[in-house]
C-alpha cells in the first residue's frame, strides 16, 4: 500500500492526514507525520497552568464562509460530546457567545471612540475601491502604503482592519487586496465584530486535540522530535521525491519512497524562533537558529526552479515581528472592570484597540474557561501589539525590551484603572516574541510561493501558509486547510475538489452594504 509522509504537524498537516483518509481512501496506518518540535499543533498552540501561567501565541478568528475548515471539522467528533462534530460545537458556541463589540477603539484619554464611522474621506474611498479593482498581477512588489496616502492610515477603518488581521502599511498590497475581496461581507459589522466566529476554547483545545484524537484512532503515526533535512528529487522534468532524510535522536535516517508514496511539506513557519518571557523576564528576539521548515524549503528551492523563494519571507524580520502576551490571574477584578468599561461580558466583547498607543496595543477578554482544564477560579486574557519596537506611552521604552509586568502596566495605564497595583501584583504575564509572525504578508510577486502541487509533480506537494492558493487569504486556518485539501485532491487526481472560495463581491446585496459602510459618518 502507498504511504504518505507529512512534514510538520500544524493544522495543514493534520488536515491533510484527515483528507487522505476521508477523501483519498488511505488507511491511517499508512500515514506518518514528522514533527521537529516535541509537541504537535504548530502555530495553533496553547499550554500552561494556573500556577505557572497560561500562554498562547495567538488566537485565530473564523467566519461563516470558512467552508473547507467546517467541512473537515464536520467529520471530527467533539471532545465534549462525540455525537456532535467540532463544526457543530463551533456554530453552537457562536450562537451563545457571538461578539458584539461596544468598545472596539479607545482614544488617548482612555475613552471609547464611536467606531461605527470609518472616518473616510472621499480620497480614502476612491483609493480603497481602486485597490480592490486593480488586477493582482499589477500589484507585484507593491506595499499597501504605495496605494494609499498617509491620512488613510489614521482612519477608524485602518485601526480596526490592521488590528483585526495584523496588517502593517509596509505589507503586501496583493494580500491586502485579497483580504478586502475575501471579507467584503464583513464590512457592515466590522465595528461590532459580530461576523467573527471563535472556538469555545483556544484553538489547540478546540481543534487540534479532537483532530489528533481522531487521527490517532485511525492509526496515524505522529513522530515528534524529527527534523526533515532533505528530499532527494529524481532527475528529469517530472518533480518526483525519491527519498526523505531526517534527523532524530542524534541519528540521521533515510527513507526510500516507493511508487505511489506521497510527501506533503509544510514549507516555512510563521511561529519559528518564537521565544517566551515571563512576568519578570523579557522574551529575546533570536533568529540565529534556522527552523527545519524554513531550512527544508531553502534546500528544495535551491534544487530547481518553481519551488518558490523563501528568502522573500524569512529575511526581513524587522517587517514581520510582533509580540503577544497572555495574562493569568485568580483575581476577578480586571474582568469585572473591563466588563463595566466595555459594556460587554467576557467572551462577547471582541477586540479592544488603543488606537493612539505607541505600540498599537489590542486586548481581548476570552470566554472563560479558555483552556479546557482551566479551573473556575482562574481567568485568562490575551493581547498583542503591532509595533513592539516603538516606545510605550507610559512605560517609556520599546515593548520588546519590556517584561510581562511592564507590558501589563502599559495596558492598565491606558485604561486608567485605579486598581492597577492590585492587578499588577495578582497577574502572571507571559509575553511571546515572534520574528516571522506576519512574514506571509511581506511584499511578494507571483511565483514567490510555490503552487500546492507544482507543475510536473508526481508525488510532492506544499501545504500551509507559504503555498499558493489563488483568491484565498493567508494567516487563517482556512488557508491551511484549503492547501491540505488541494494537495490531496491534486496528487490523487480526485473528482471531489475543495469548495470554491466565497466571493461576496459577486453578491449585489453584499456590495451595497459594503458601500454603505464606507460612507458611514
Amino acid at each position: 500500500m502507498a504511504k504518505a509522509y507529512l512534514v510538520g504537524s500544524g493544522i495543514a498537516s493534520l488536515s491533510a492526514a484527515a483528507f487522505l483518509i476521508r477523501e483519498g481512501g488511505f488507511s491511517g496506518s499508512d500515514i506518518v507525520i514528522l514533527e521537529e518540535q516535541n509537541r504537535e499543533g504548530g502555530s495553533l498552540d496553547a499550554a500552561g497552568s494556573p500556577e505557572t501561567g497560561y500562554t498562547m501565541r495567538g488566537g485565530r478568528m473564523f467566519e461563516v464562509h470558512f467552508d473547507c475548515t467546517y467541512d473537515l471539522l464536520s467529520s471530527i467528533p467533539s471532545l465534549d460530546d462525540p455525537t456532535k462534530s467540532v463544526t457543530e460545537d463551533t456554530f453552537a458556541f457562536h450562537e451563545d457567545f457571538a461578539w458584539d463589540d461596544h468598545a472596539r477603539l479607545i482614544d488617548a484619554a482612555g475613552k471609547v471612540i464611536d467606531a461605527h464611522s470609518m472616518t473616510f474621506s472621499e480620497r480614502d474611498r476612491l483609493e480603497l475601491v481602486t485597490c480592490v479593482a486593480t488586477p493582482e498581477e499589477l500589484l507585484d512588489g507593491n506595499r499597501i502604503a504605495d496605494l494609499f496616502h498617509e491620512e488613510f492610515f489614521s482612519t477608524n477603518f485602518w485601526a480596526m482592519w490592521c488590528t483585526t488581521f495584523a496588517f502593517e502599511p509596509w505589507h503586501s498590497a496583493i494580500e491586502f487586496r485579497r483580504y478586502l475581496n475575501r471579507f467584503v461581507h464583513l464590512f457592515k459589522t466590522f465595528d461590532t465584530m459580530s461576523g467573527i466566529y471563535r472556538t469555545k476554547f483556544n484553538q489547540f483545545d478546540s481543534i487540534v486535540r479532537p483532530l489528533l484524537k481522531w487521527l490517532t484512532e485511525q492509526g496515524v503515526t505522529l513522530q515528534l522530535g524529527t527534523r526533515v533535512t532533505d528530499l532527494s528529487l529524481a532527475p528529469g522534468d517530472a518533480l518526483t521525491a525519491e527519498s526523505i532524510t531526517w534527523e532524530r535522536g542524534g541519528k540521521t535516517e533515510v527513507t526510500t519512497l516507493a511508487a505511489g508514496d506521497l510527501v506533503l511539506v509544510t514549507n516555512g513557519s510563521m511561529t519559528a524562533n518564537s521565544t517566551l518571557g515571563d512576568t519578570d523576564t523579557v522574551p529575546p528576539l533570536d533568529t540565529t537558529s534556522s527552523s527545519g521548515s524554513w531550512a527544508l524549503w531553502e534546500t528544495l528551492a535551491a534544487k530547481r526552479p518553481g519551488l518558490g523563494d523563501p528568502s522573500v519571507f524569512n529575511t526581513s524580520v524587522q517587517d514581520s515581528t510582533w509580540e503577544s502576551f497572555t495574562v493569568t490571574t485568580k483575581d476577578p477584578v480586571f474582568f469585572k472592570l473591563m466588563q463595566e468599561f466595555s459594556g460587554s461580558e467576557a467572551g462577547k466583547g471582541g477586540l479592544i484597540t488603543f488606537k493612539e498607543s505607541g505600540w498599537l496595543l489590542t486586548i481581548v477578554l476570552n470566554h472563560q474557561p479558555h483552556f479546557r482544564e482551566q479551573p473556575e477560579d482562574t481567568f485568562v486574557w490575551w493581547g498583542y501589539a503591532l509595533f513592539p519596537d516603538r516606545e510605550g506611552d507610559f512605560v517609556k521604552k520599546p515593548m520588546r525590551e519590556c517584561t510581562g509586568r511592564e507590558i501589563l502596566d502599559e495596558v492598565l495605564q491606558h485604561l486608567r484603572f485605579a486598581e492597577r497595583p492590585r492587578i499588577l501584583d495578582g497577574s502572571i504575564v507571559l509575553p511571546a516574541m515572534m520574528p516571522y509572525i506576519t512574514s506571509q504578508f511581506l511584499v511578494r510577486k507571483a511565483g514567490d510561493r510555490p503552487q500546492v502541487v507544482p507543475a510536473g509533480s508526481t508525488n510532492l506537494a506544499f501545504i500551509g501558509q507559504y503555498a499558493e492558493v489563488p483568491d484565498d487569504v493567508v494567516f487563517t486556518v482556512e488557508y491551511s486547510v484549503r492547501t491540505a485539501w488541494t494537495a490531496v485532491a491534486g496528487l490523487l487526481h480526485l473528482d471531489r475538489q475543495p469548495p470554491p472560495v466565497y466571493k461576496g463581491r459577486h453578491d449585489p446585496k453584499v456590495l451595497v452594504e459594503a458601500l454603505q459602510t464606507l460612507h458611514r459618518r
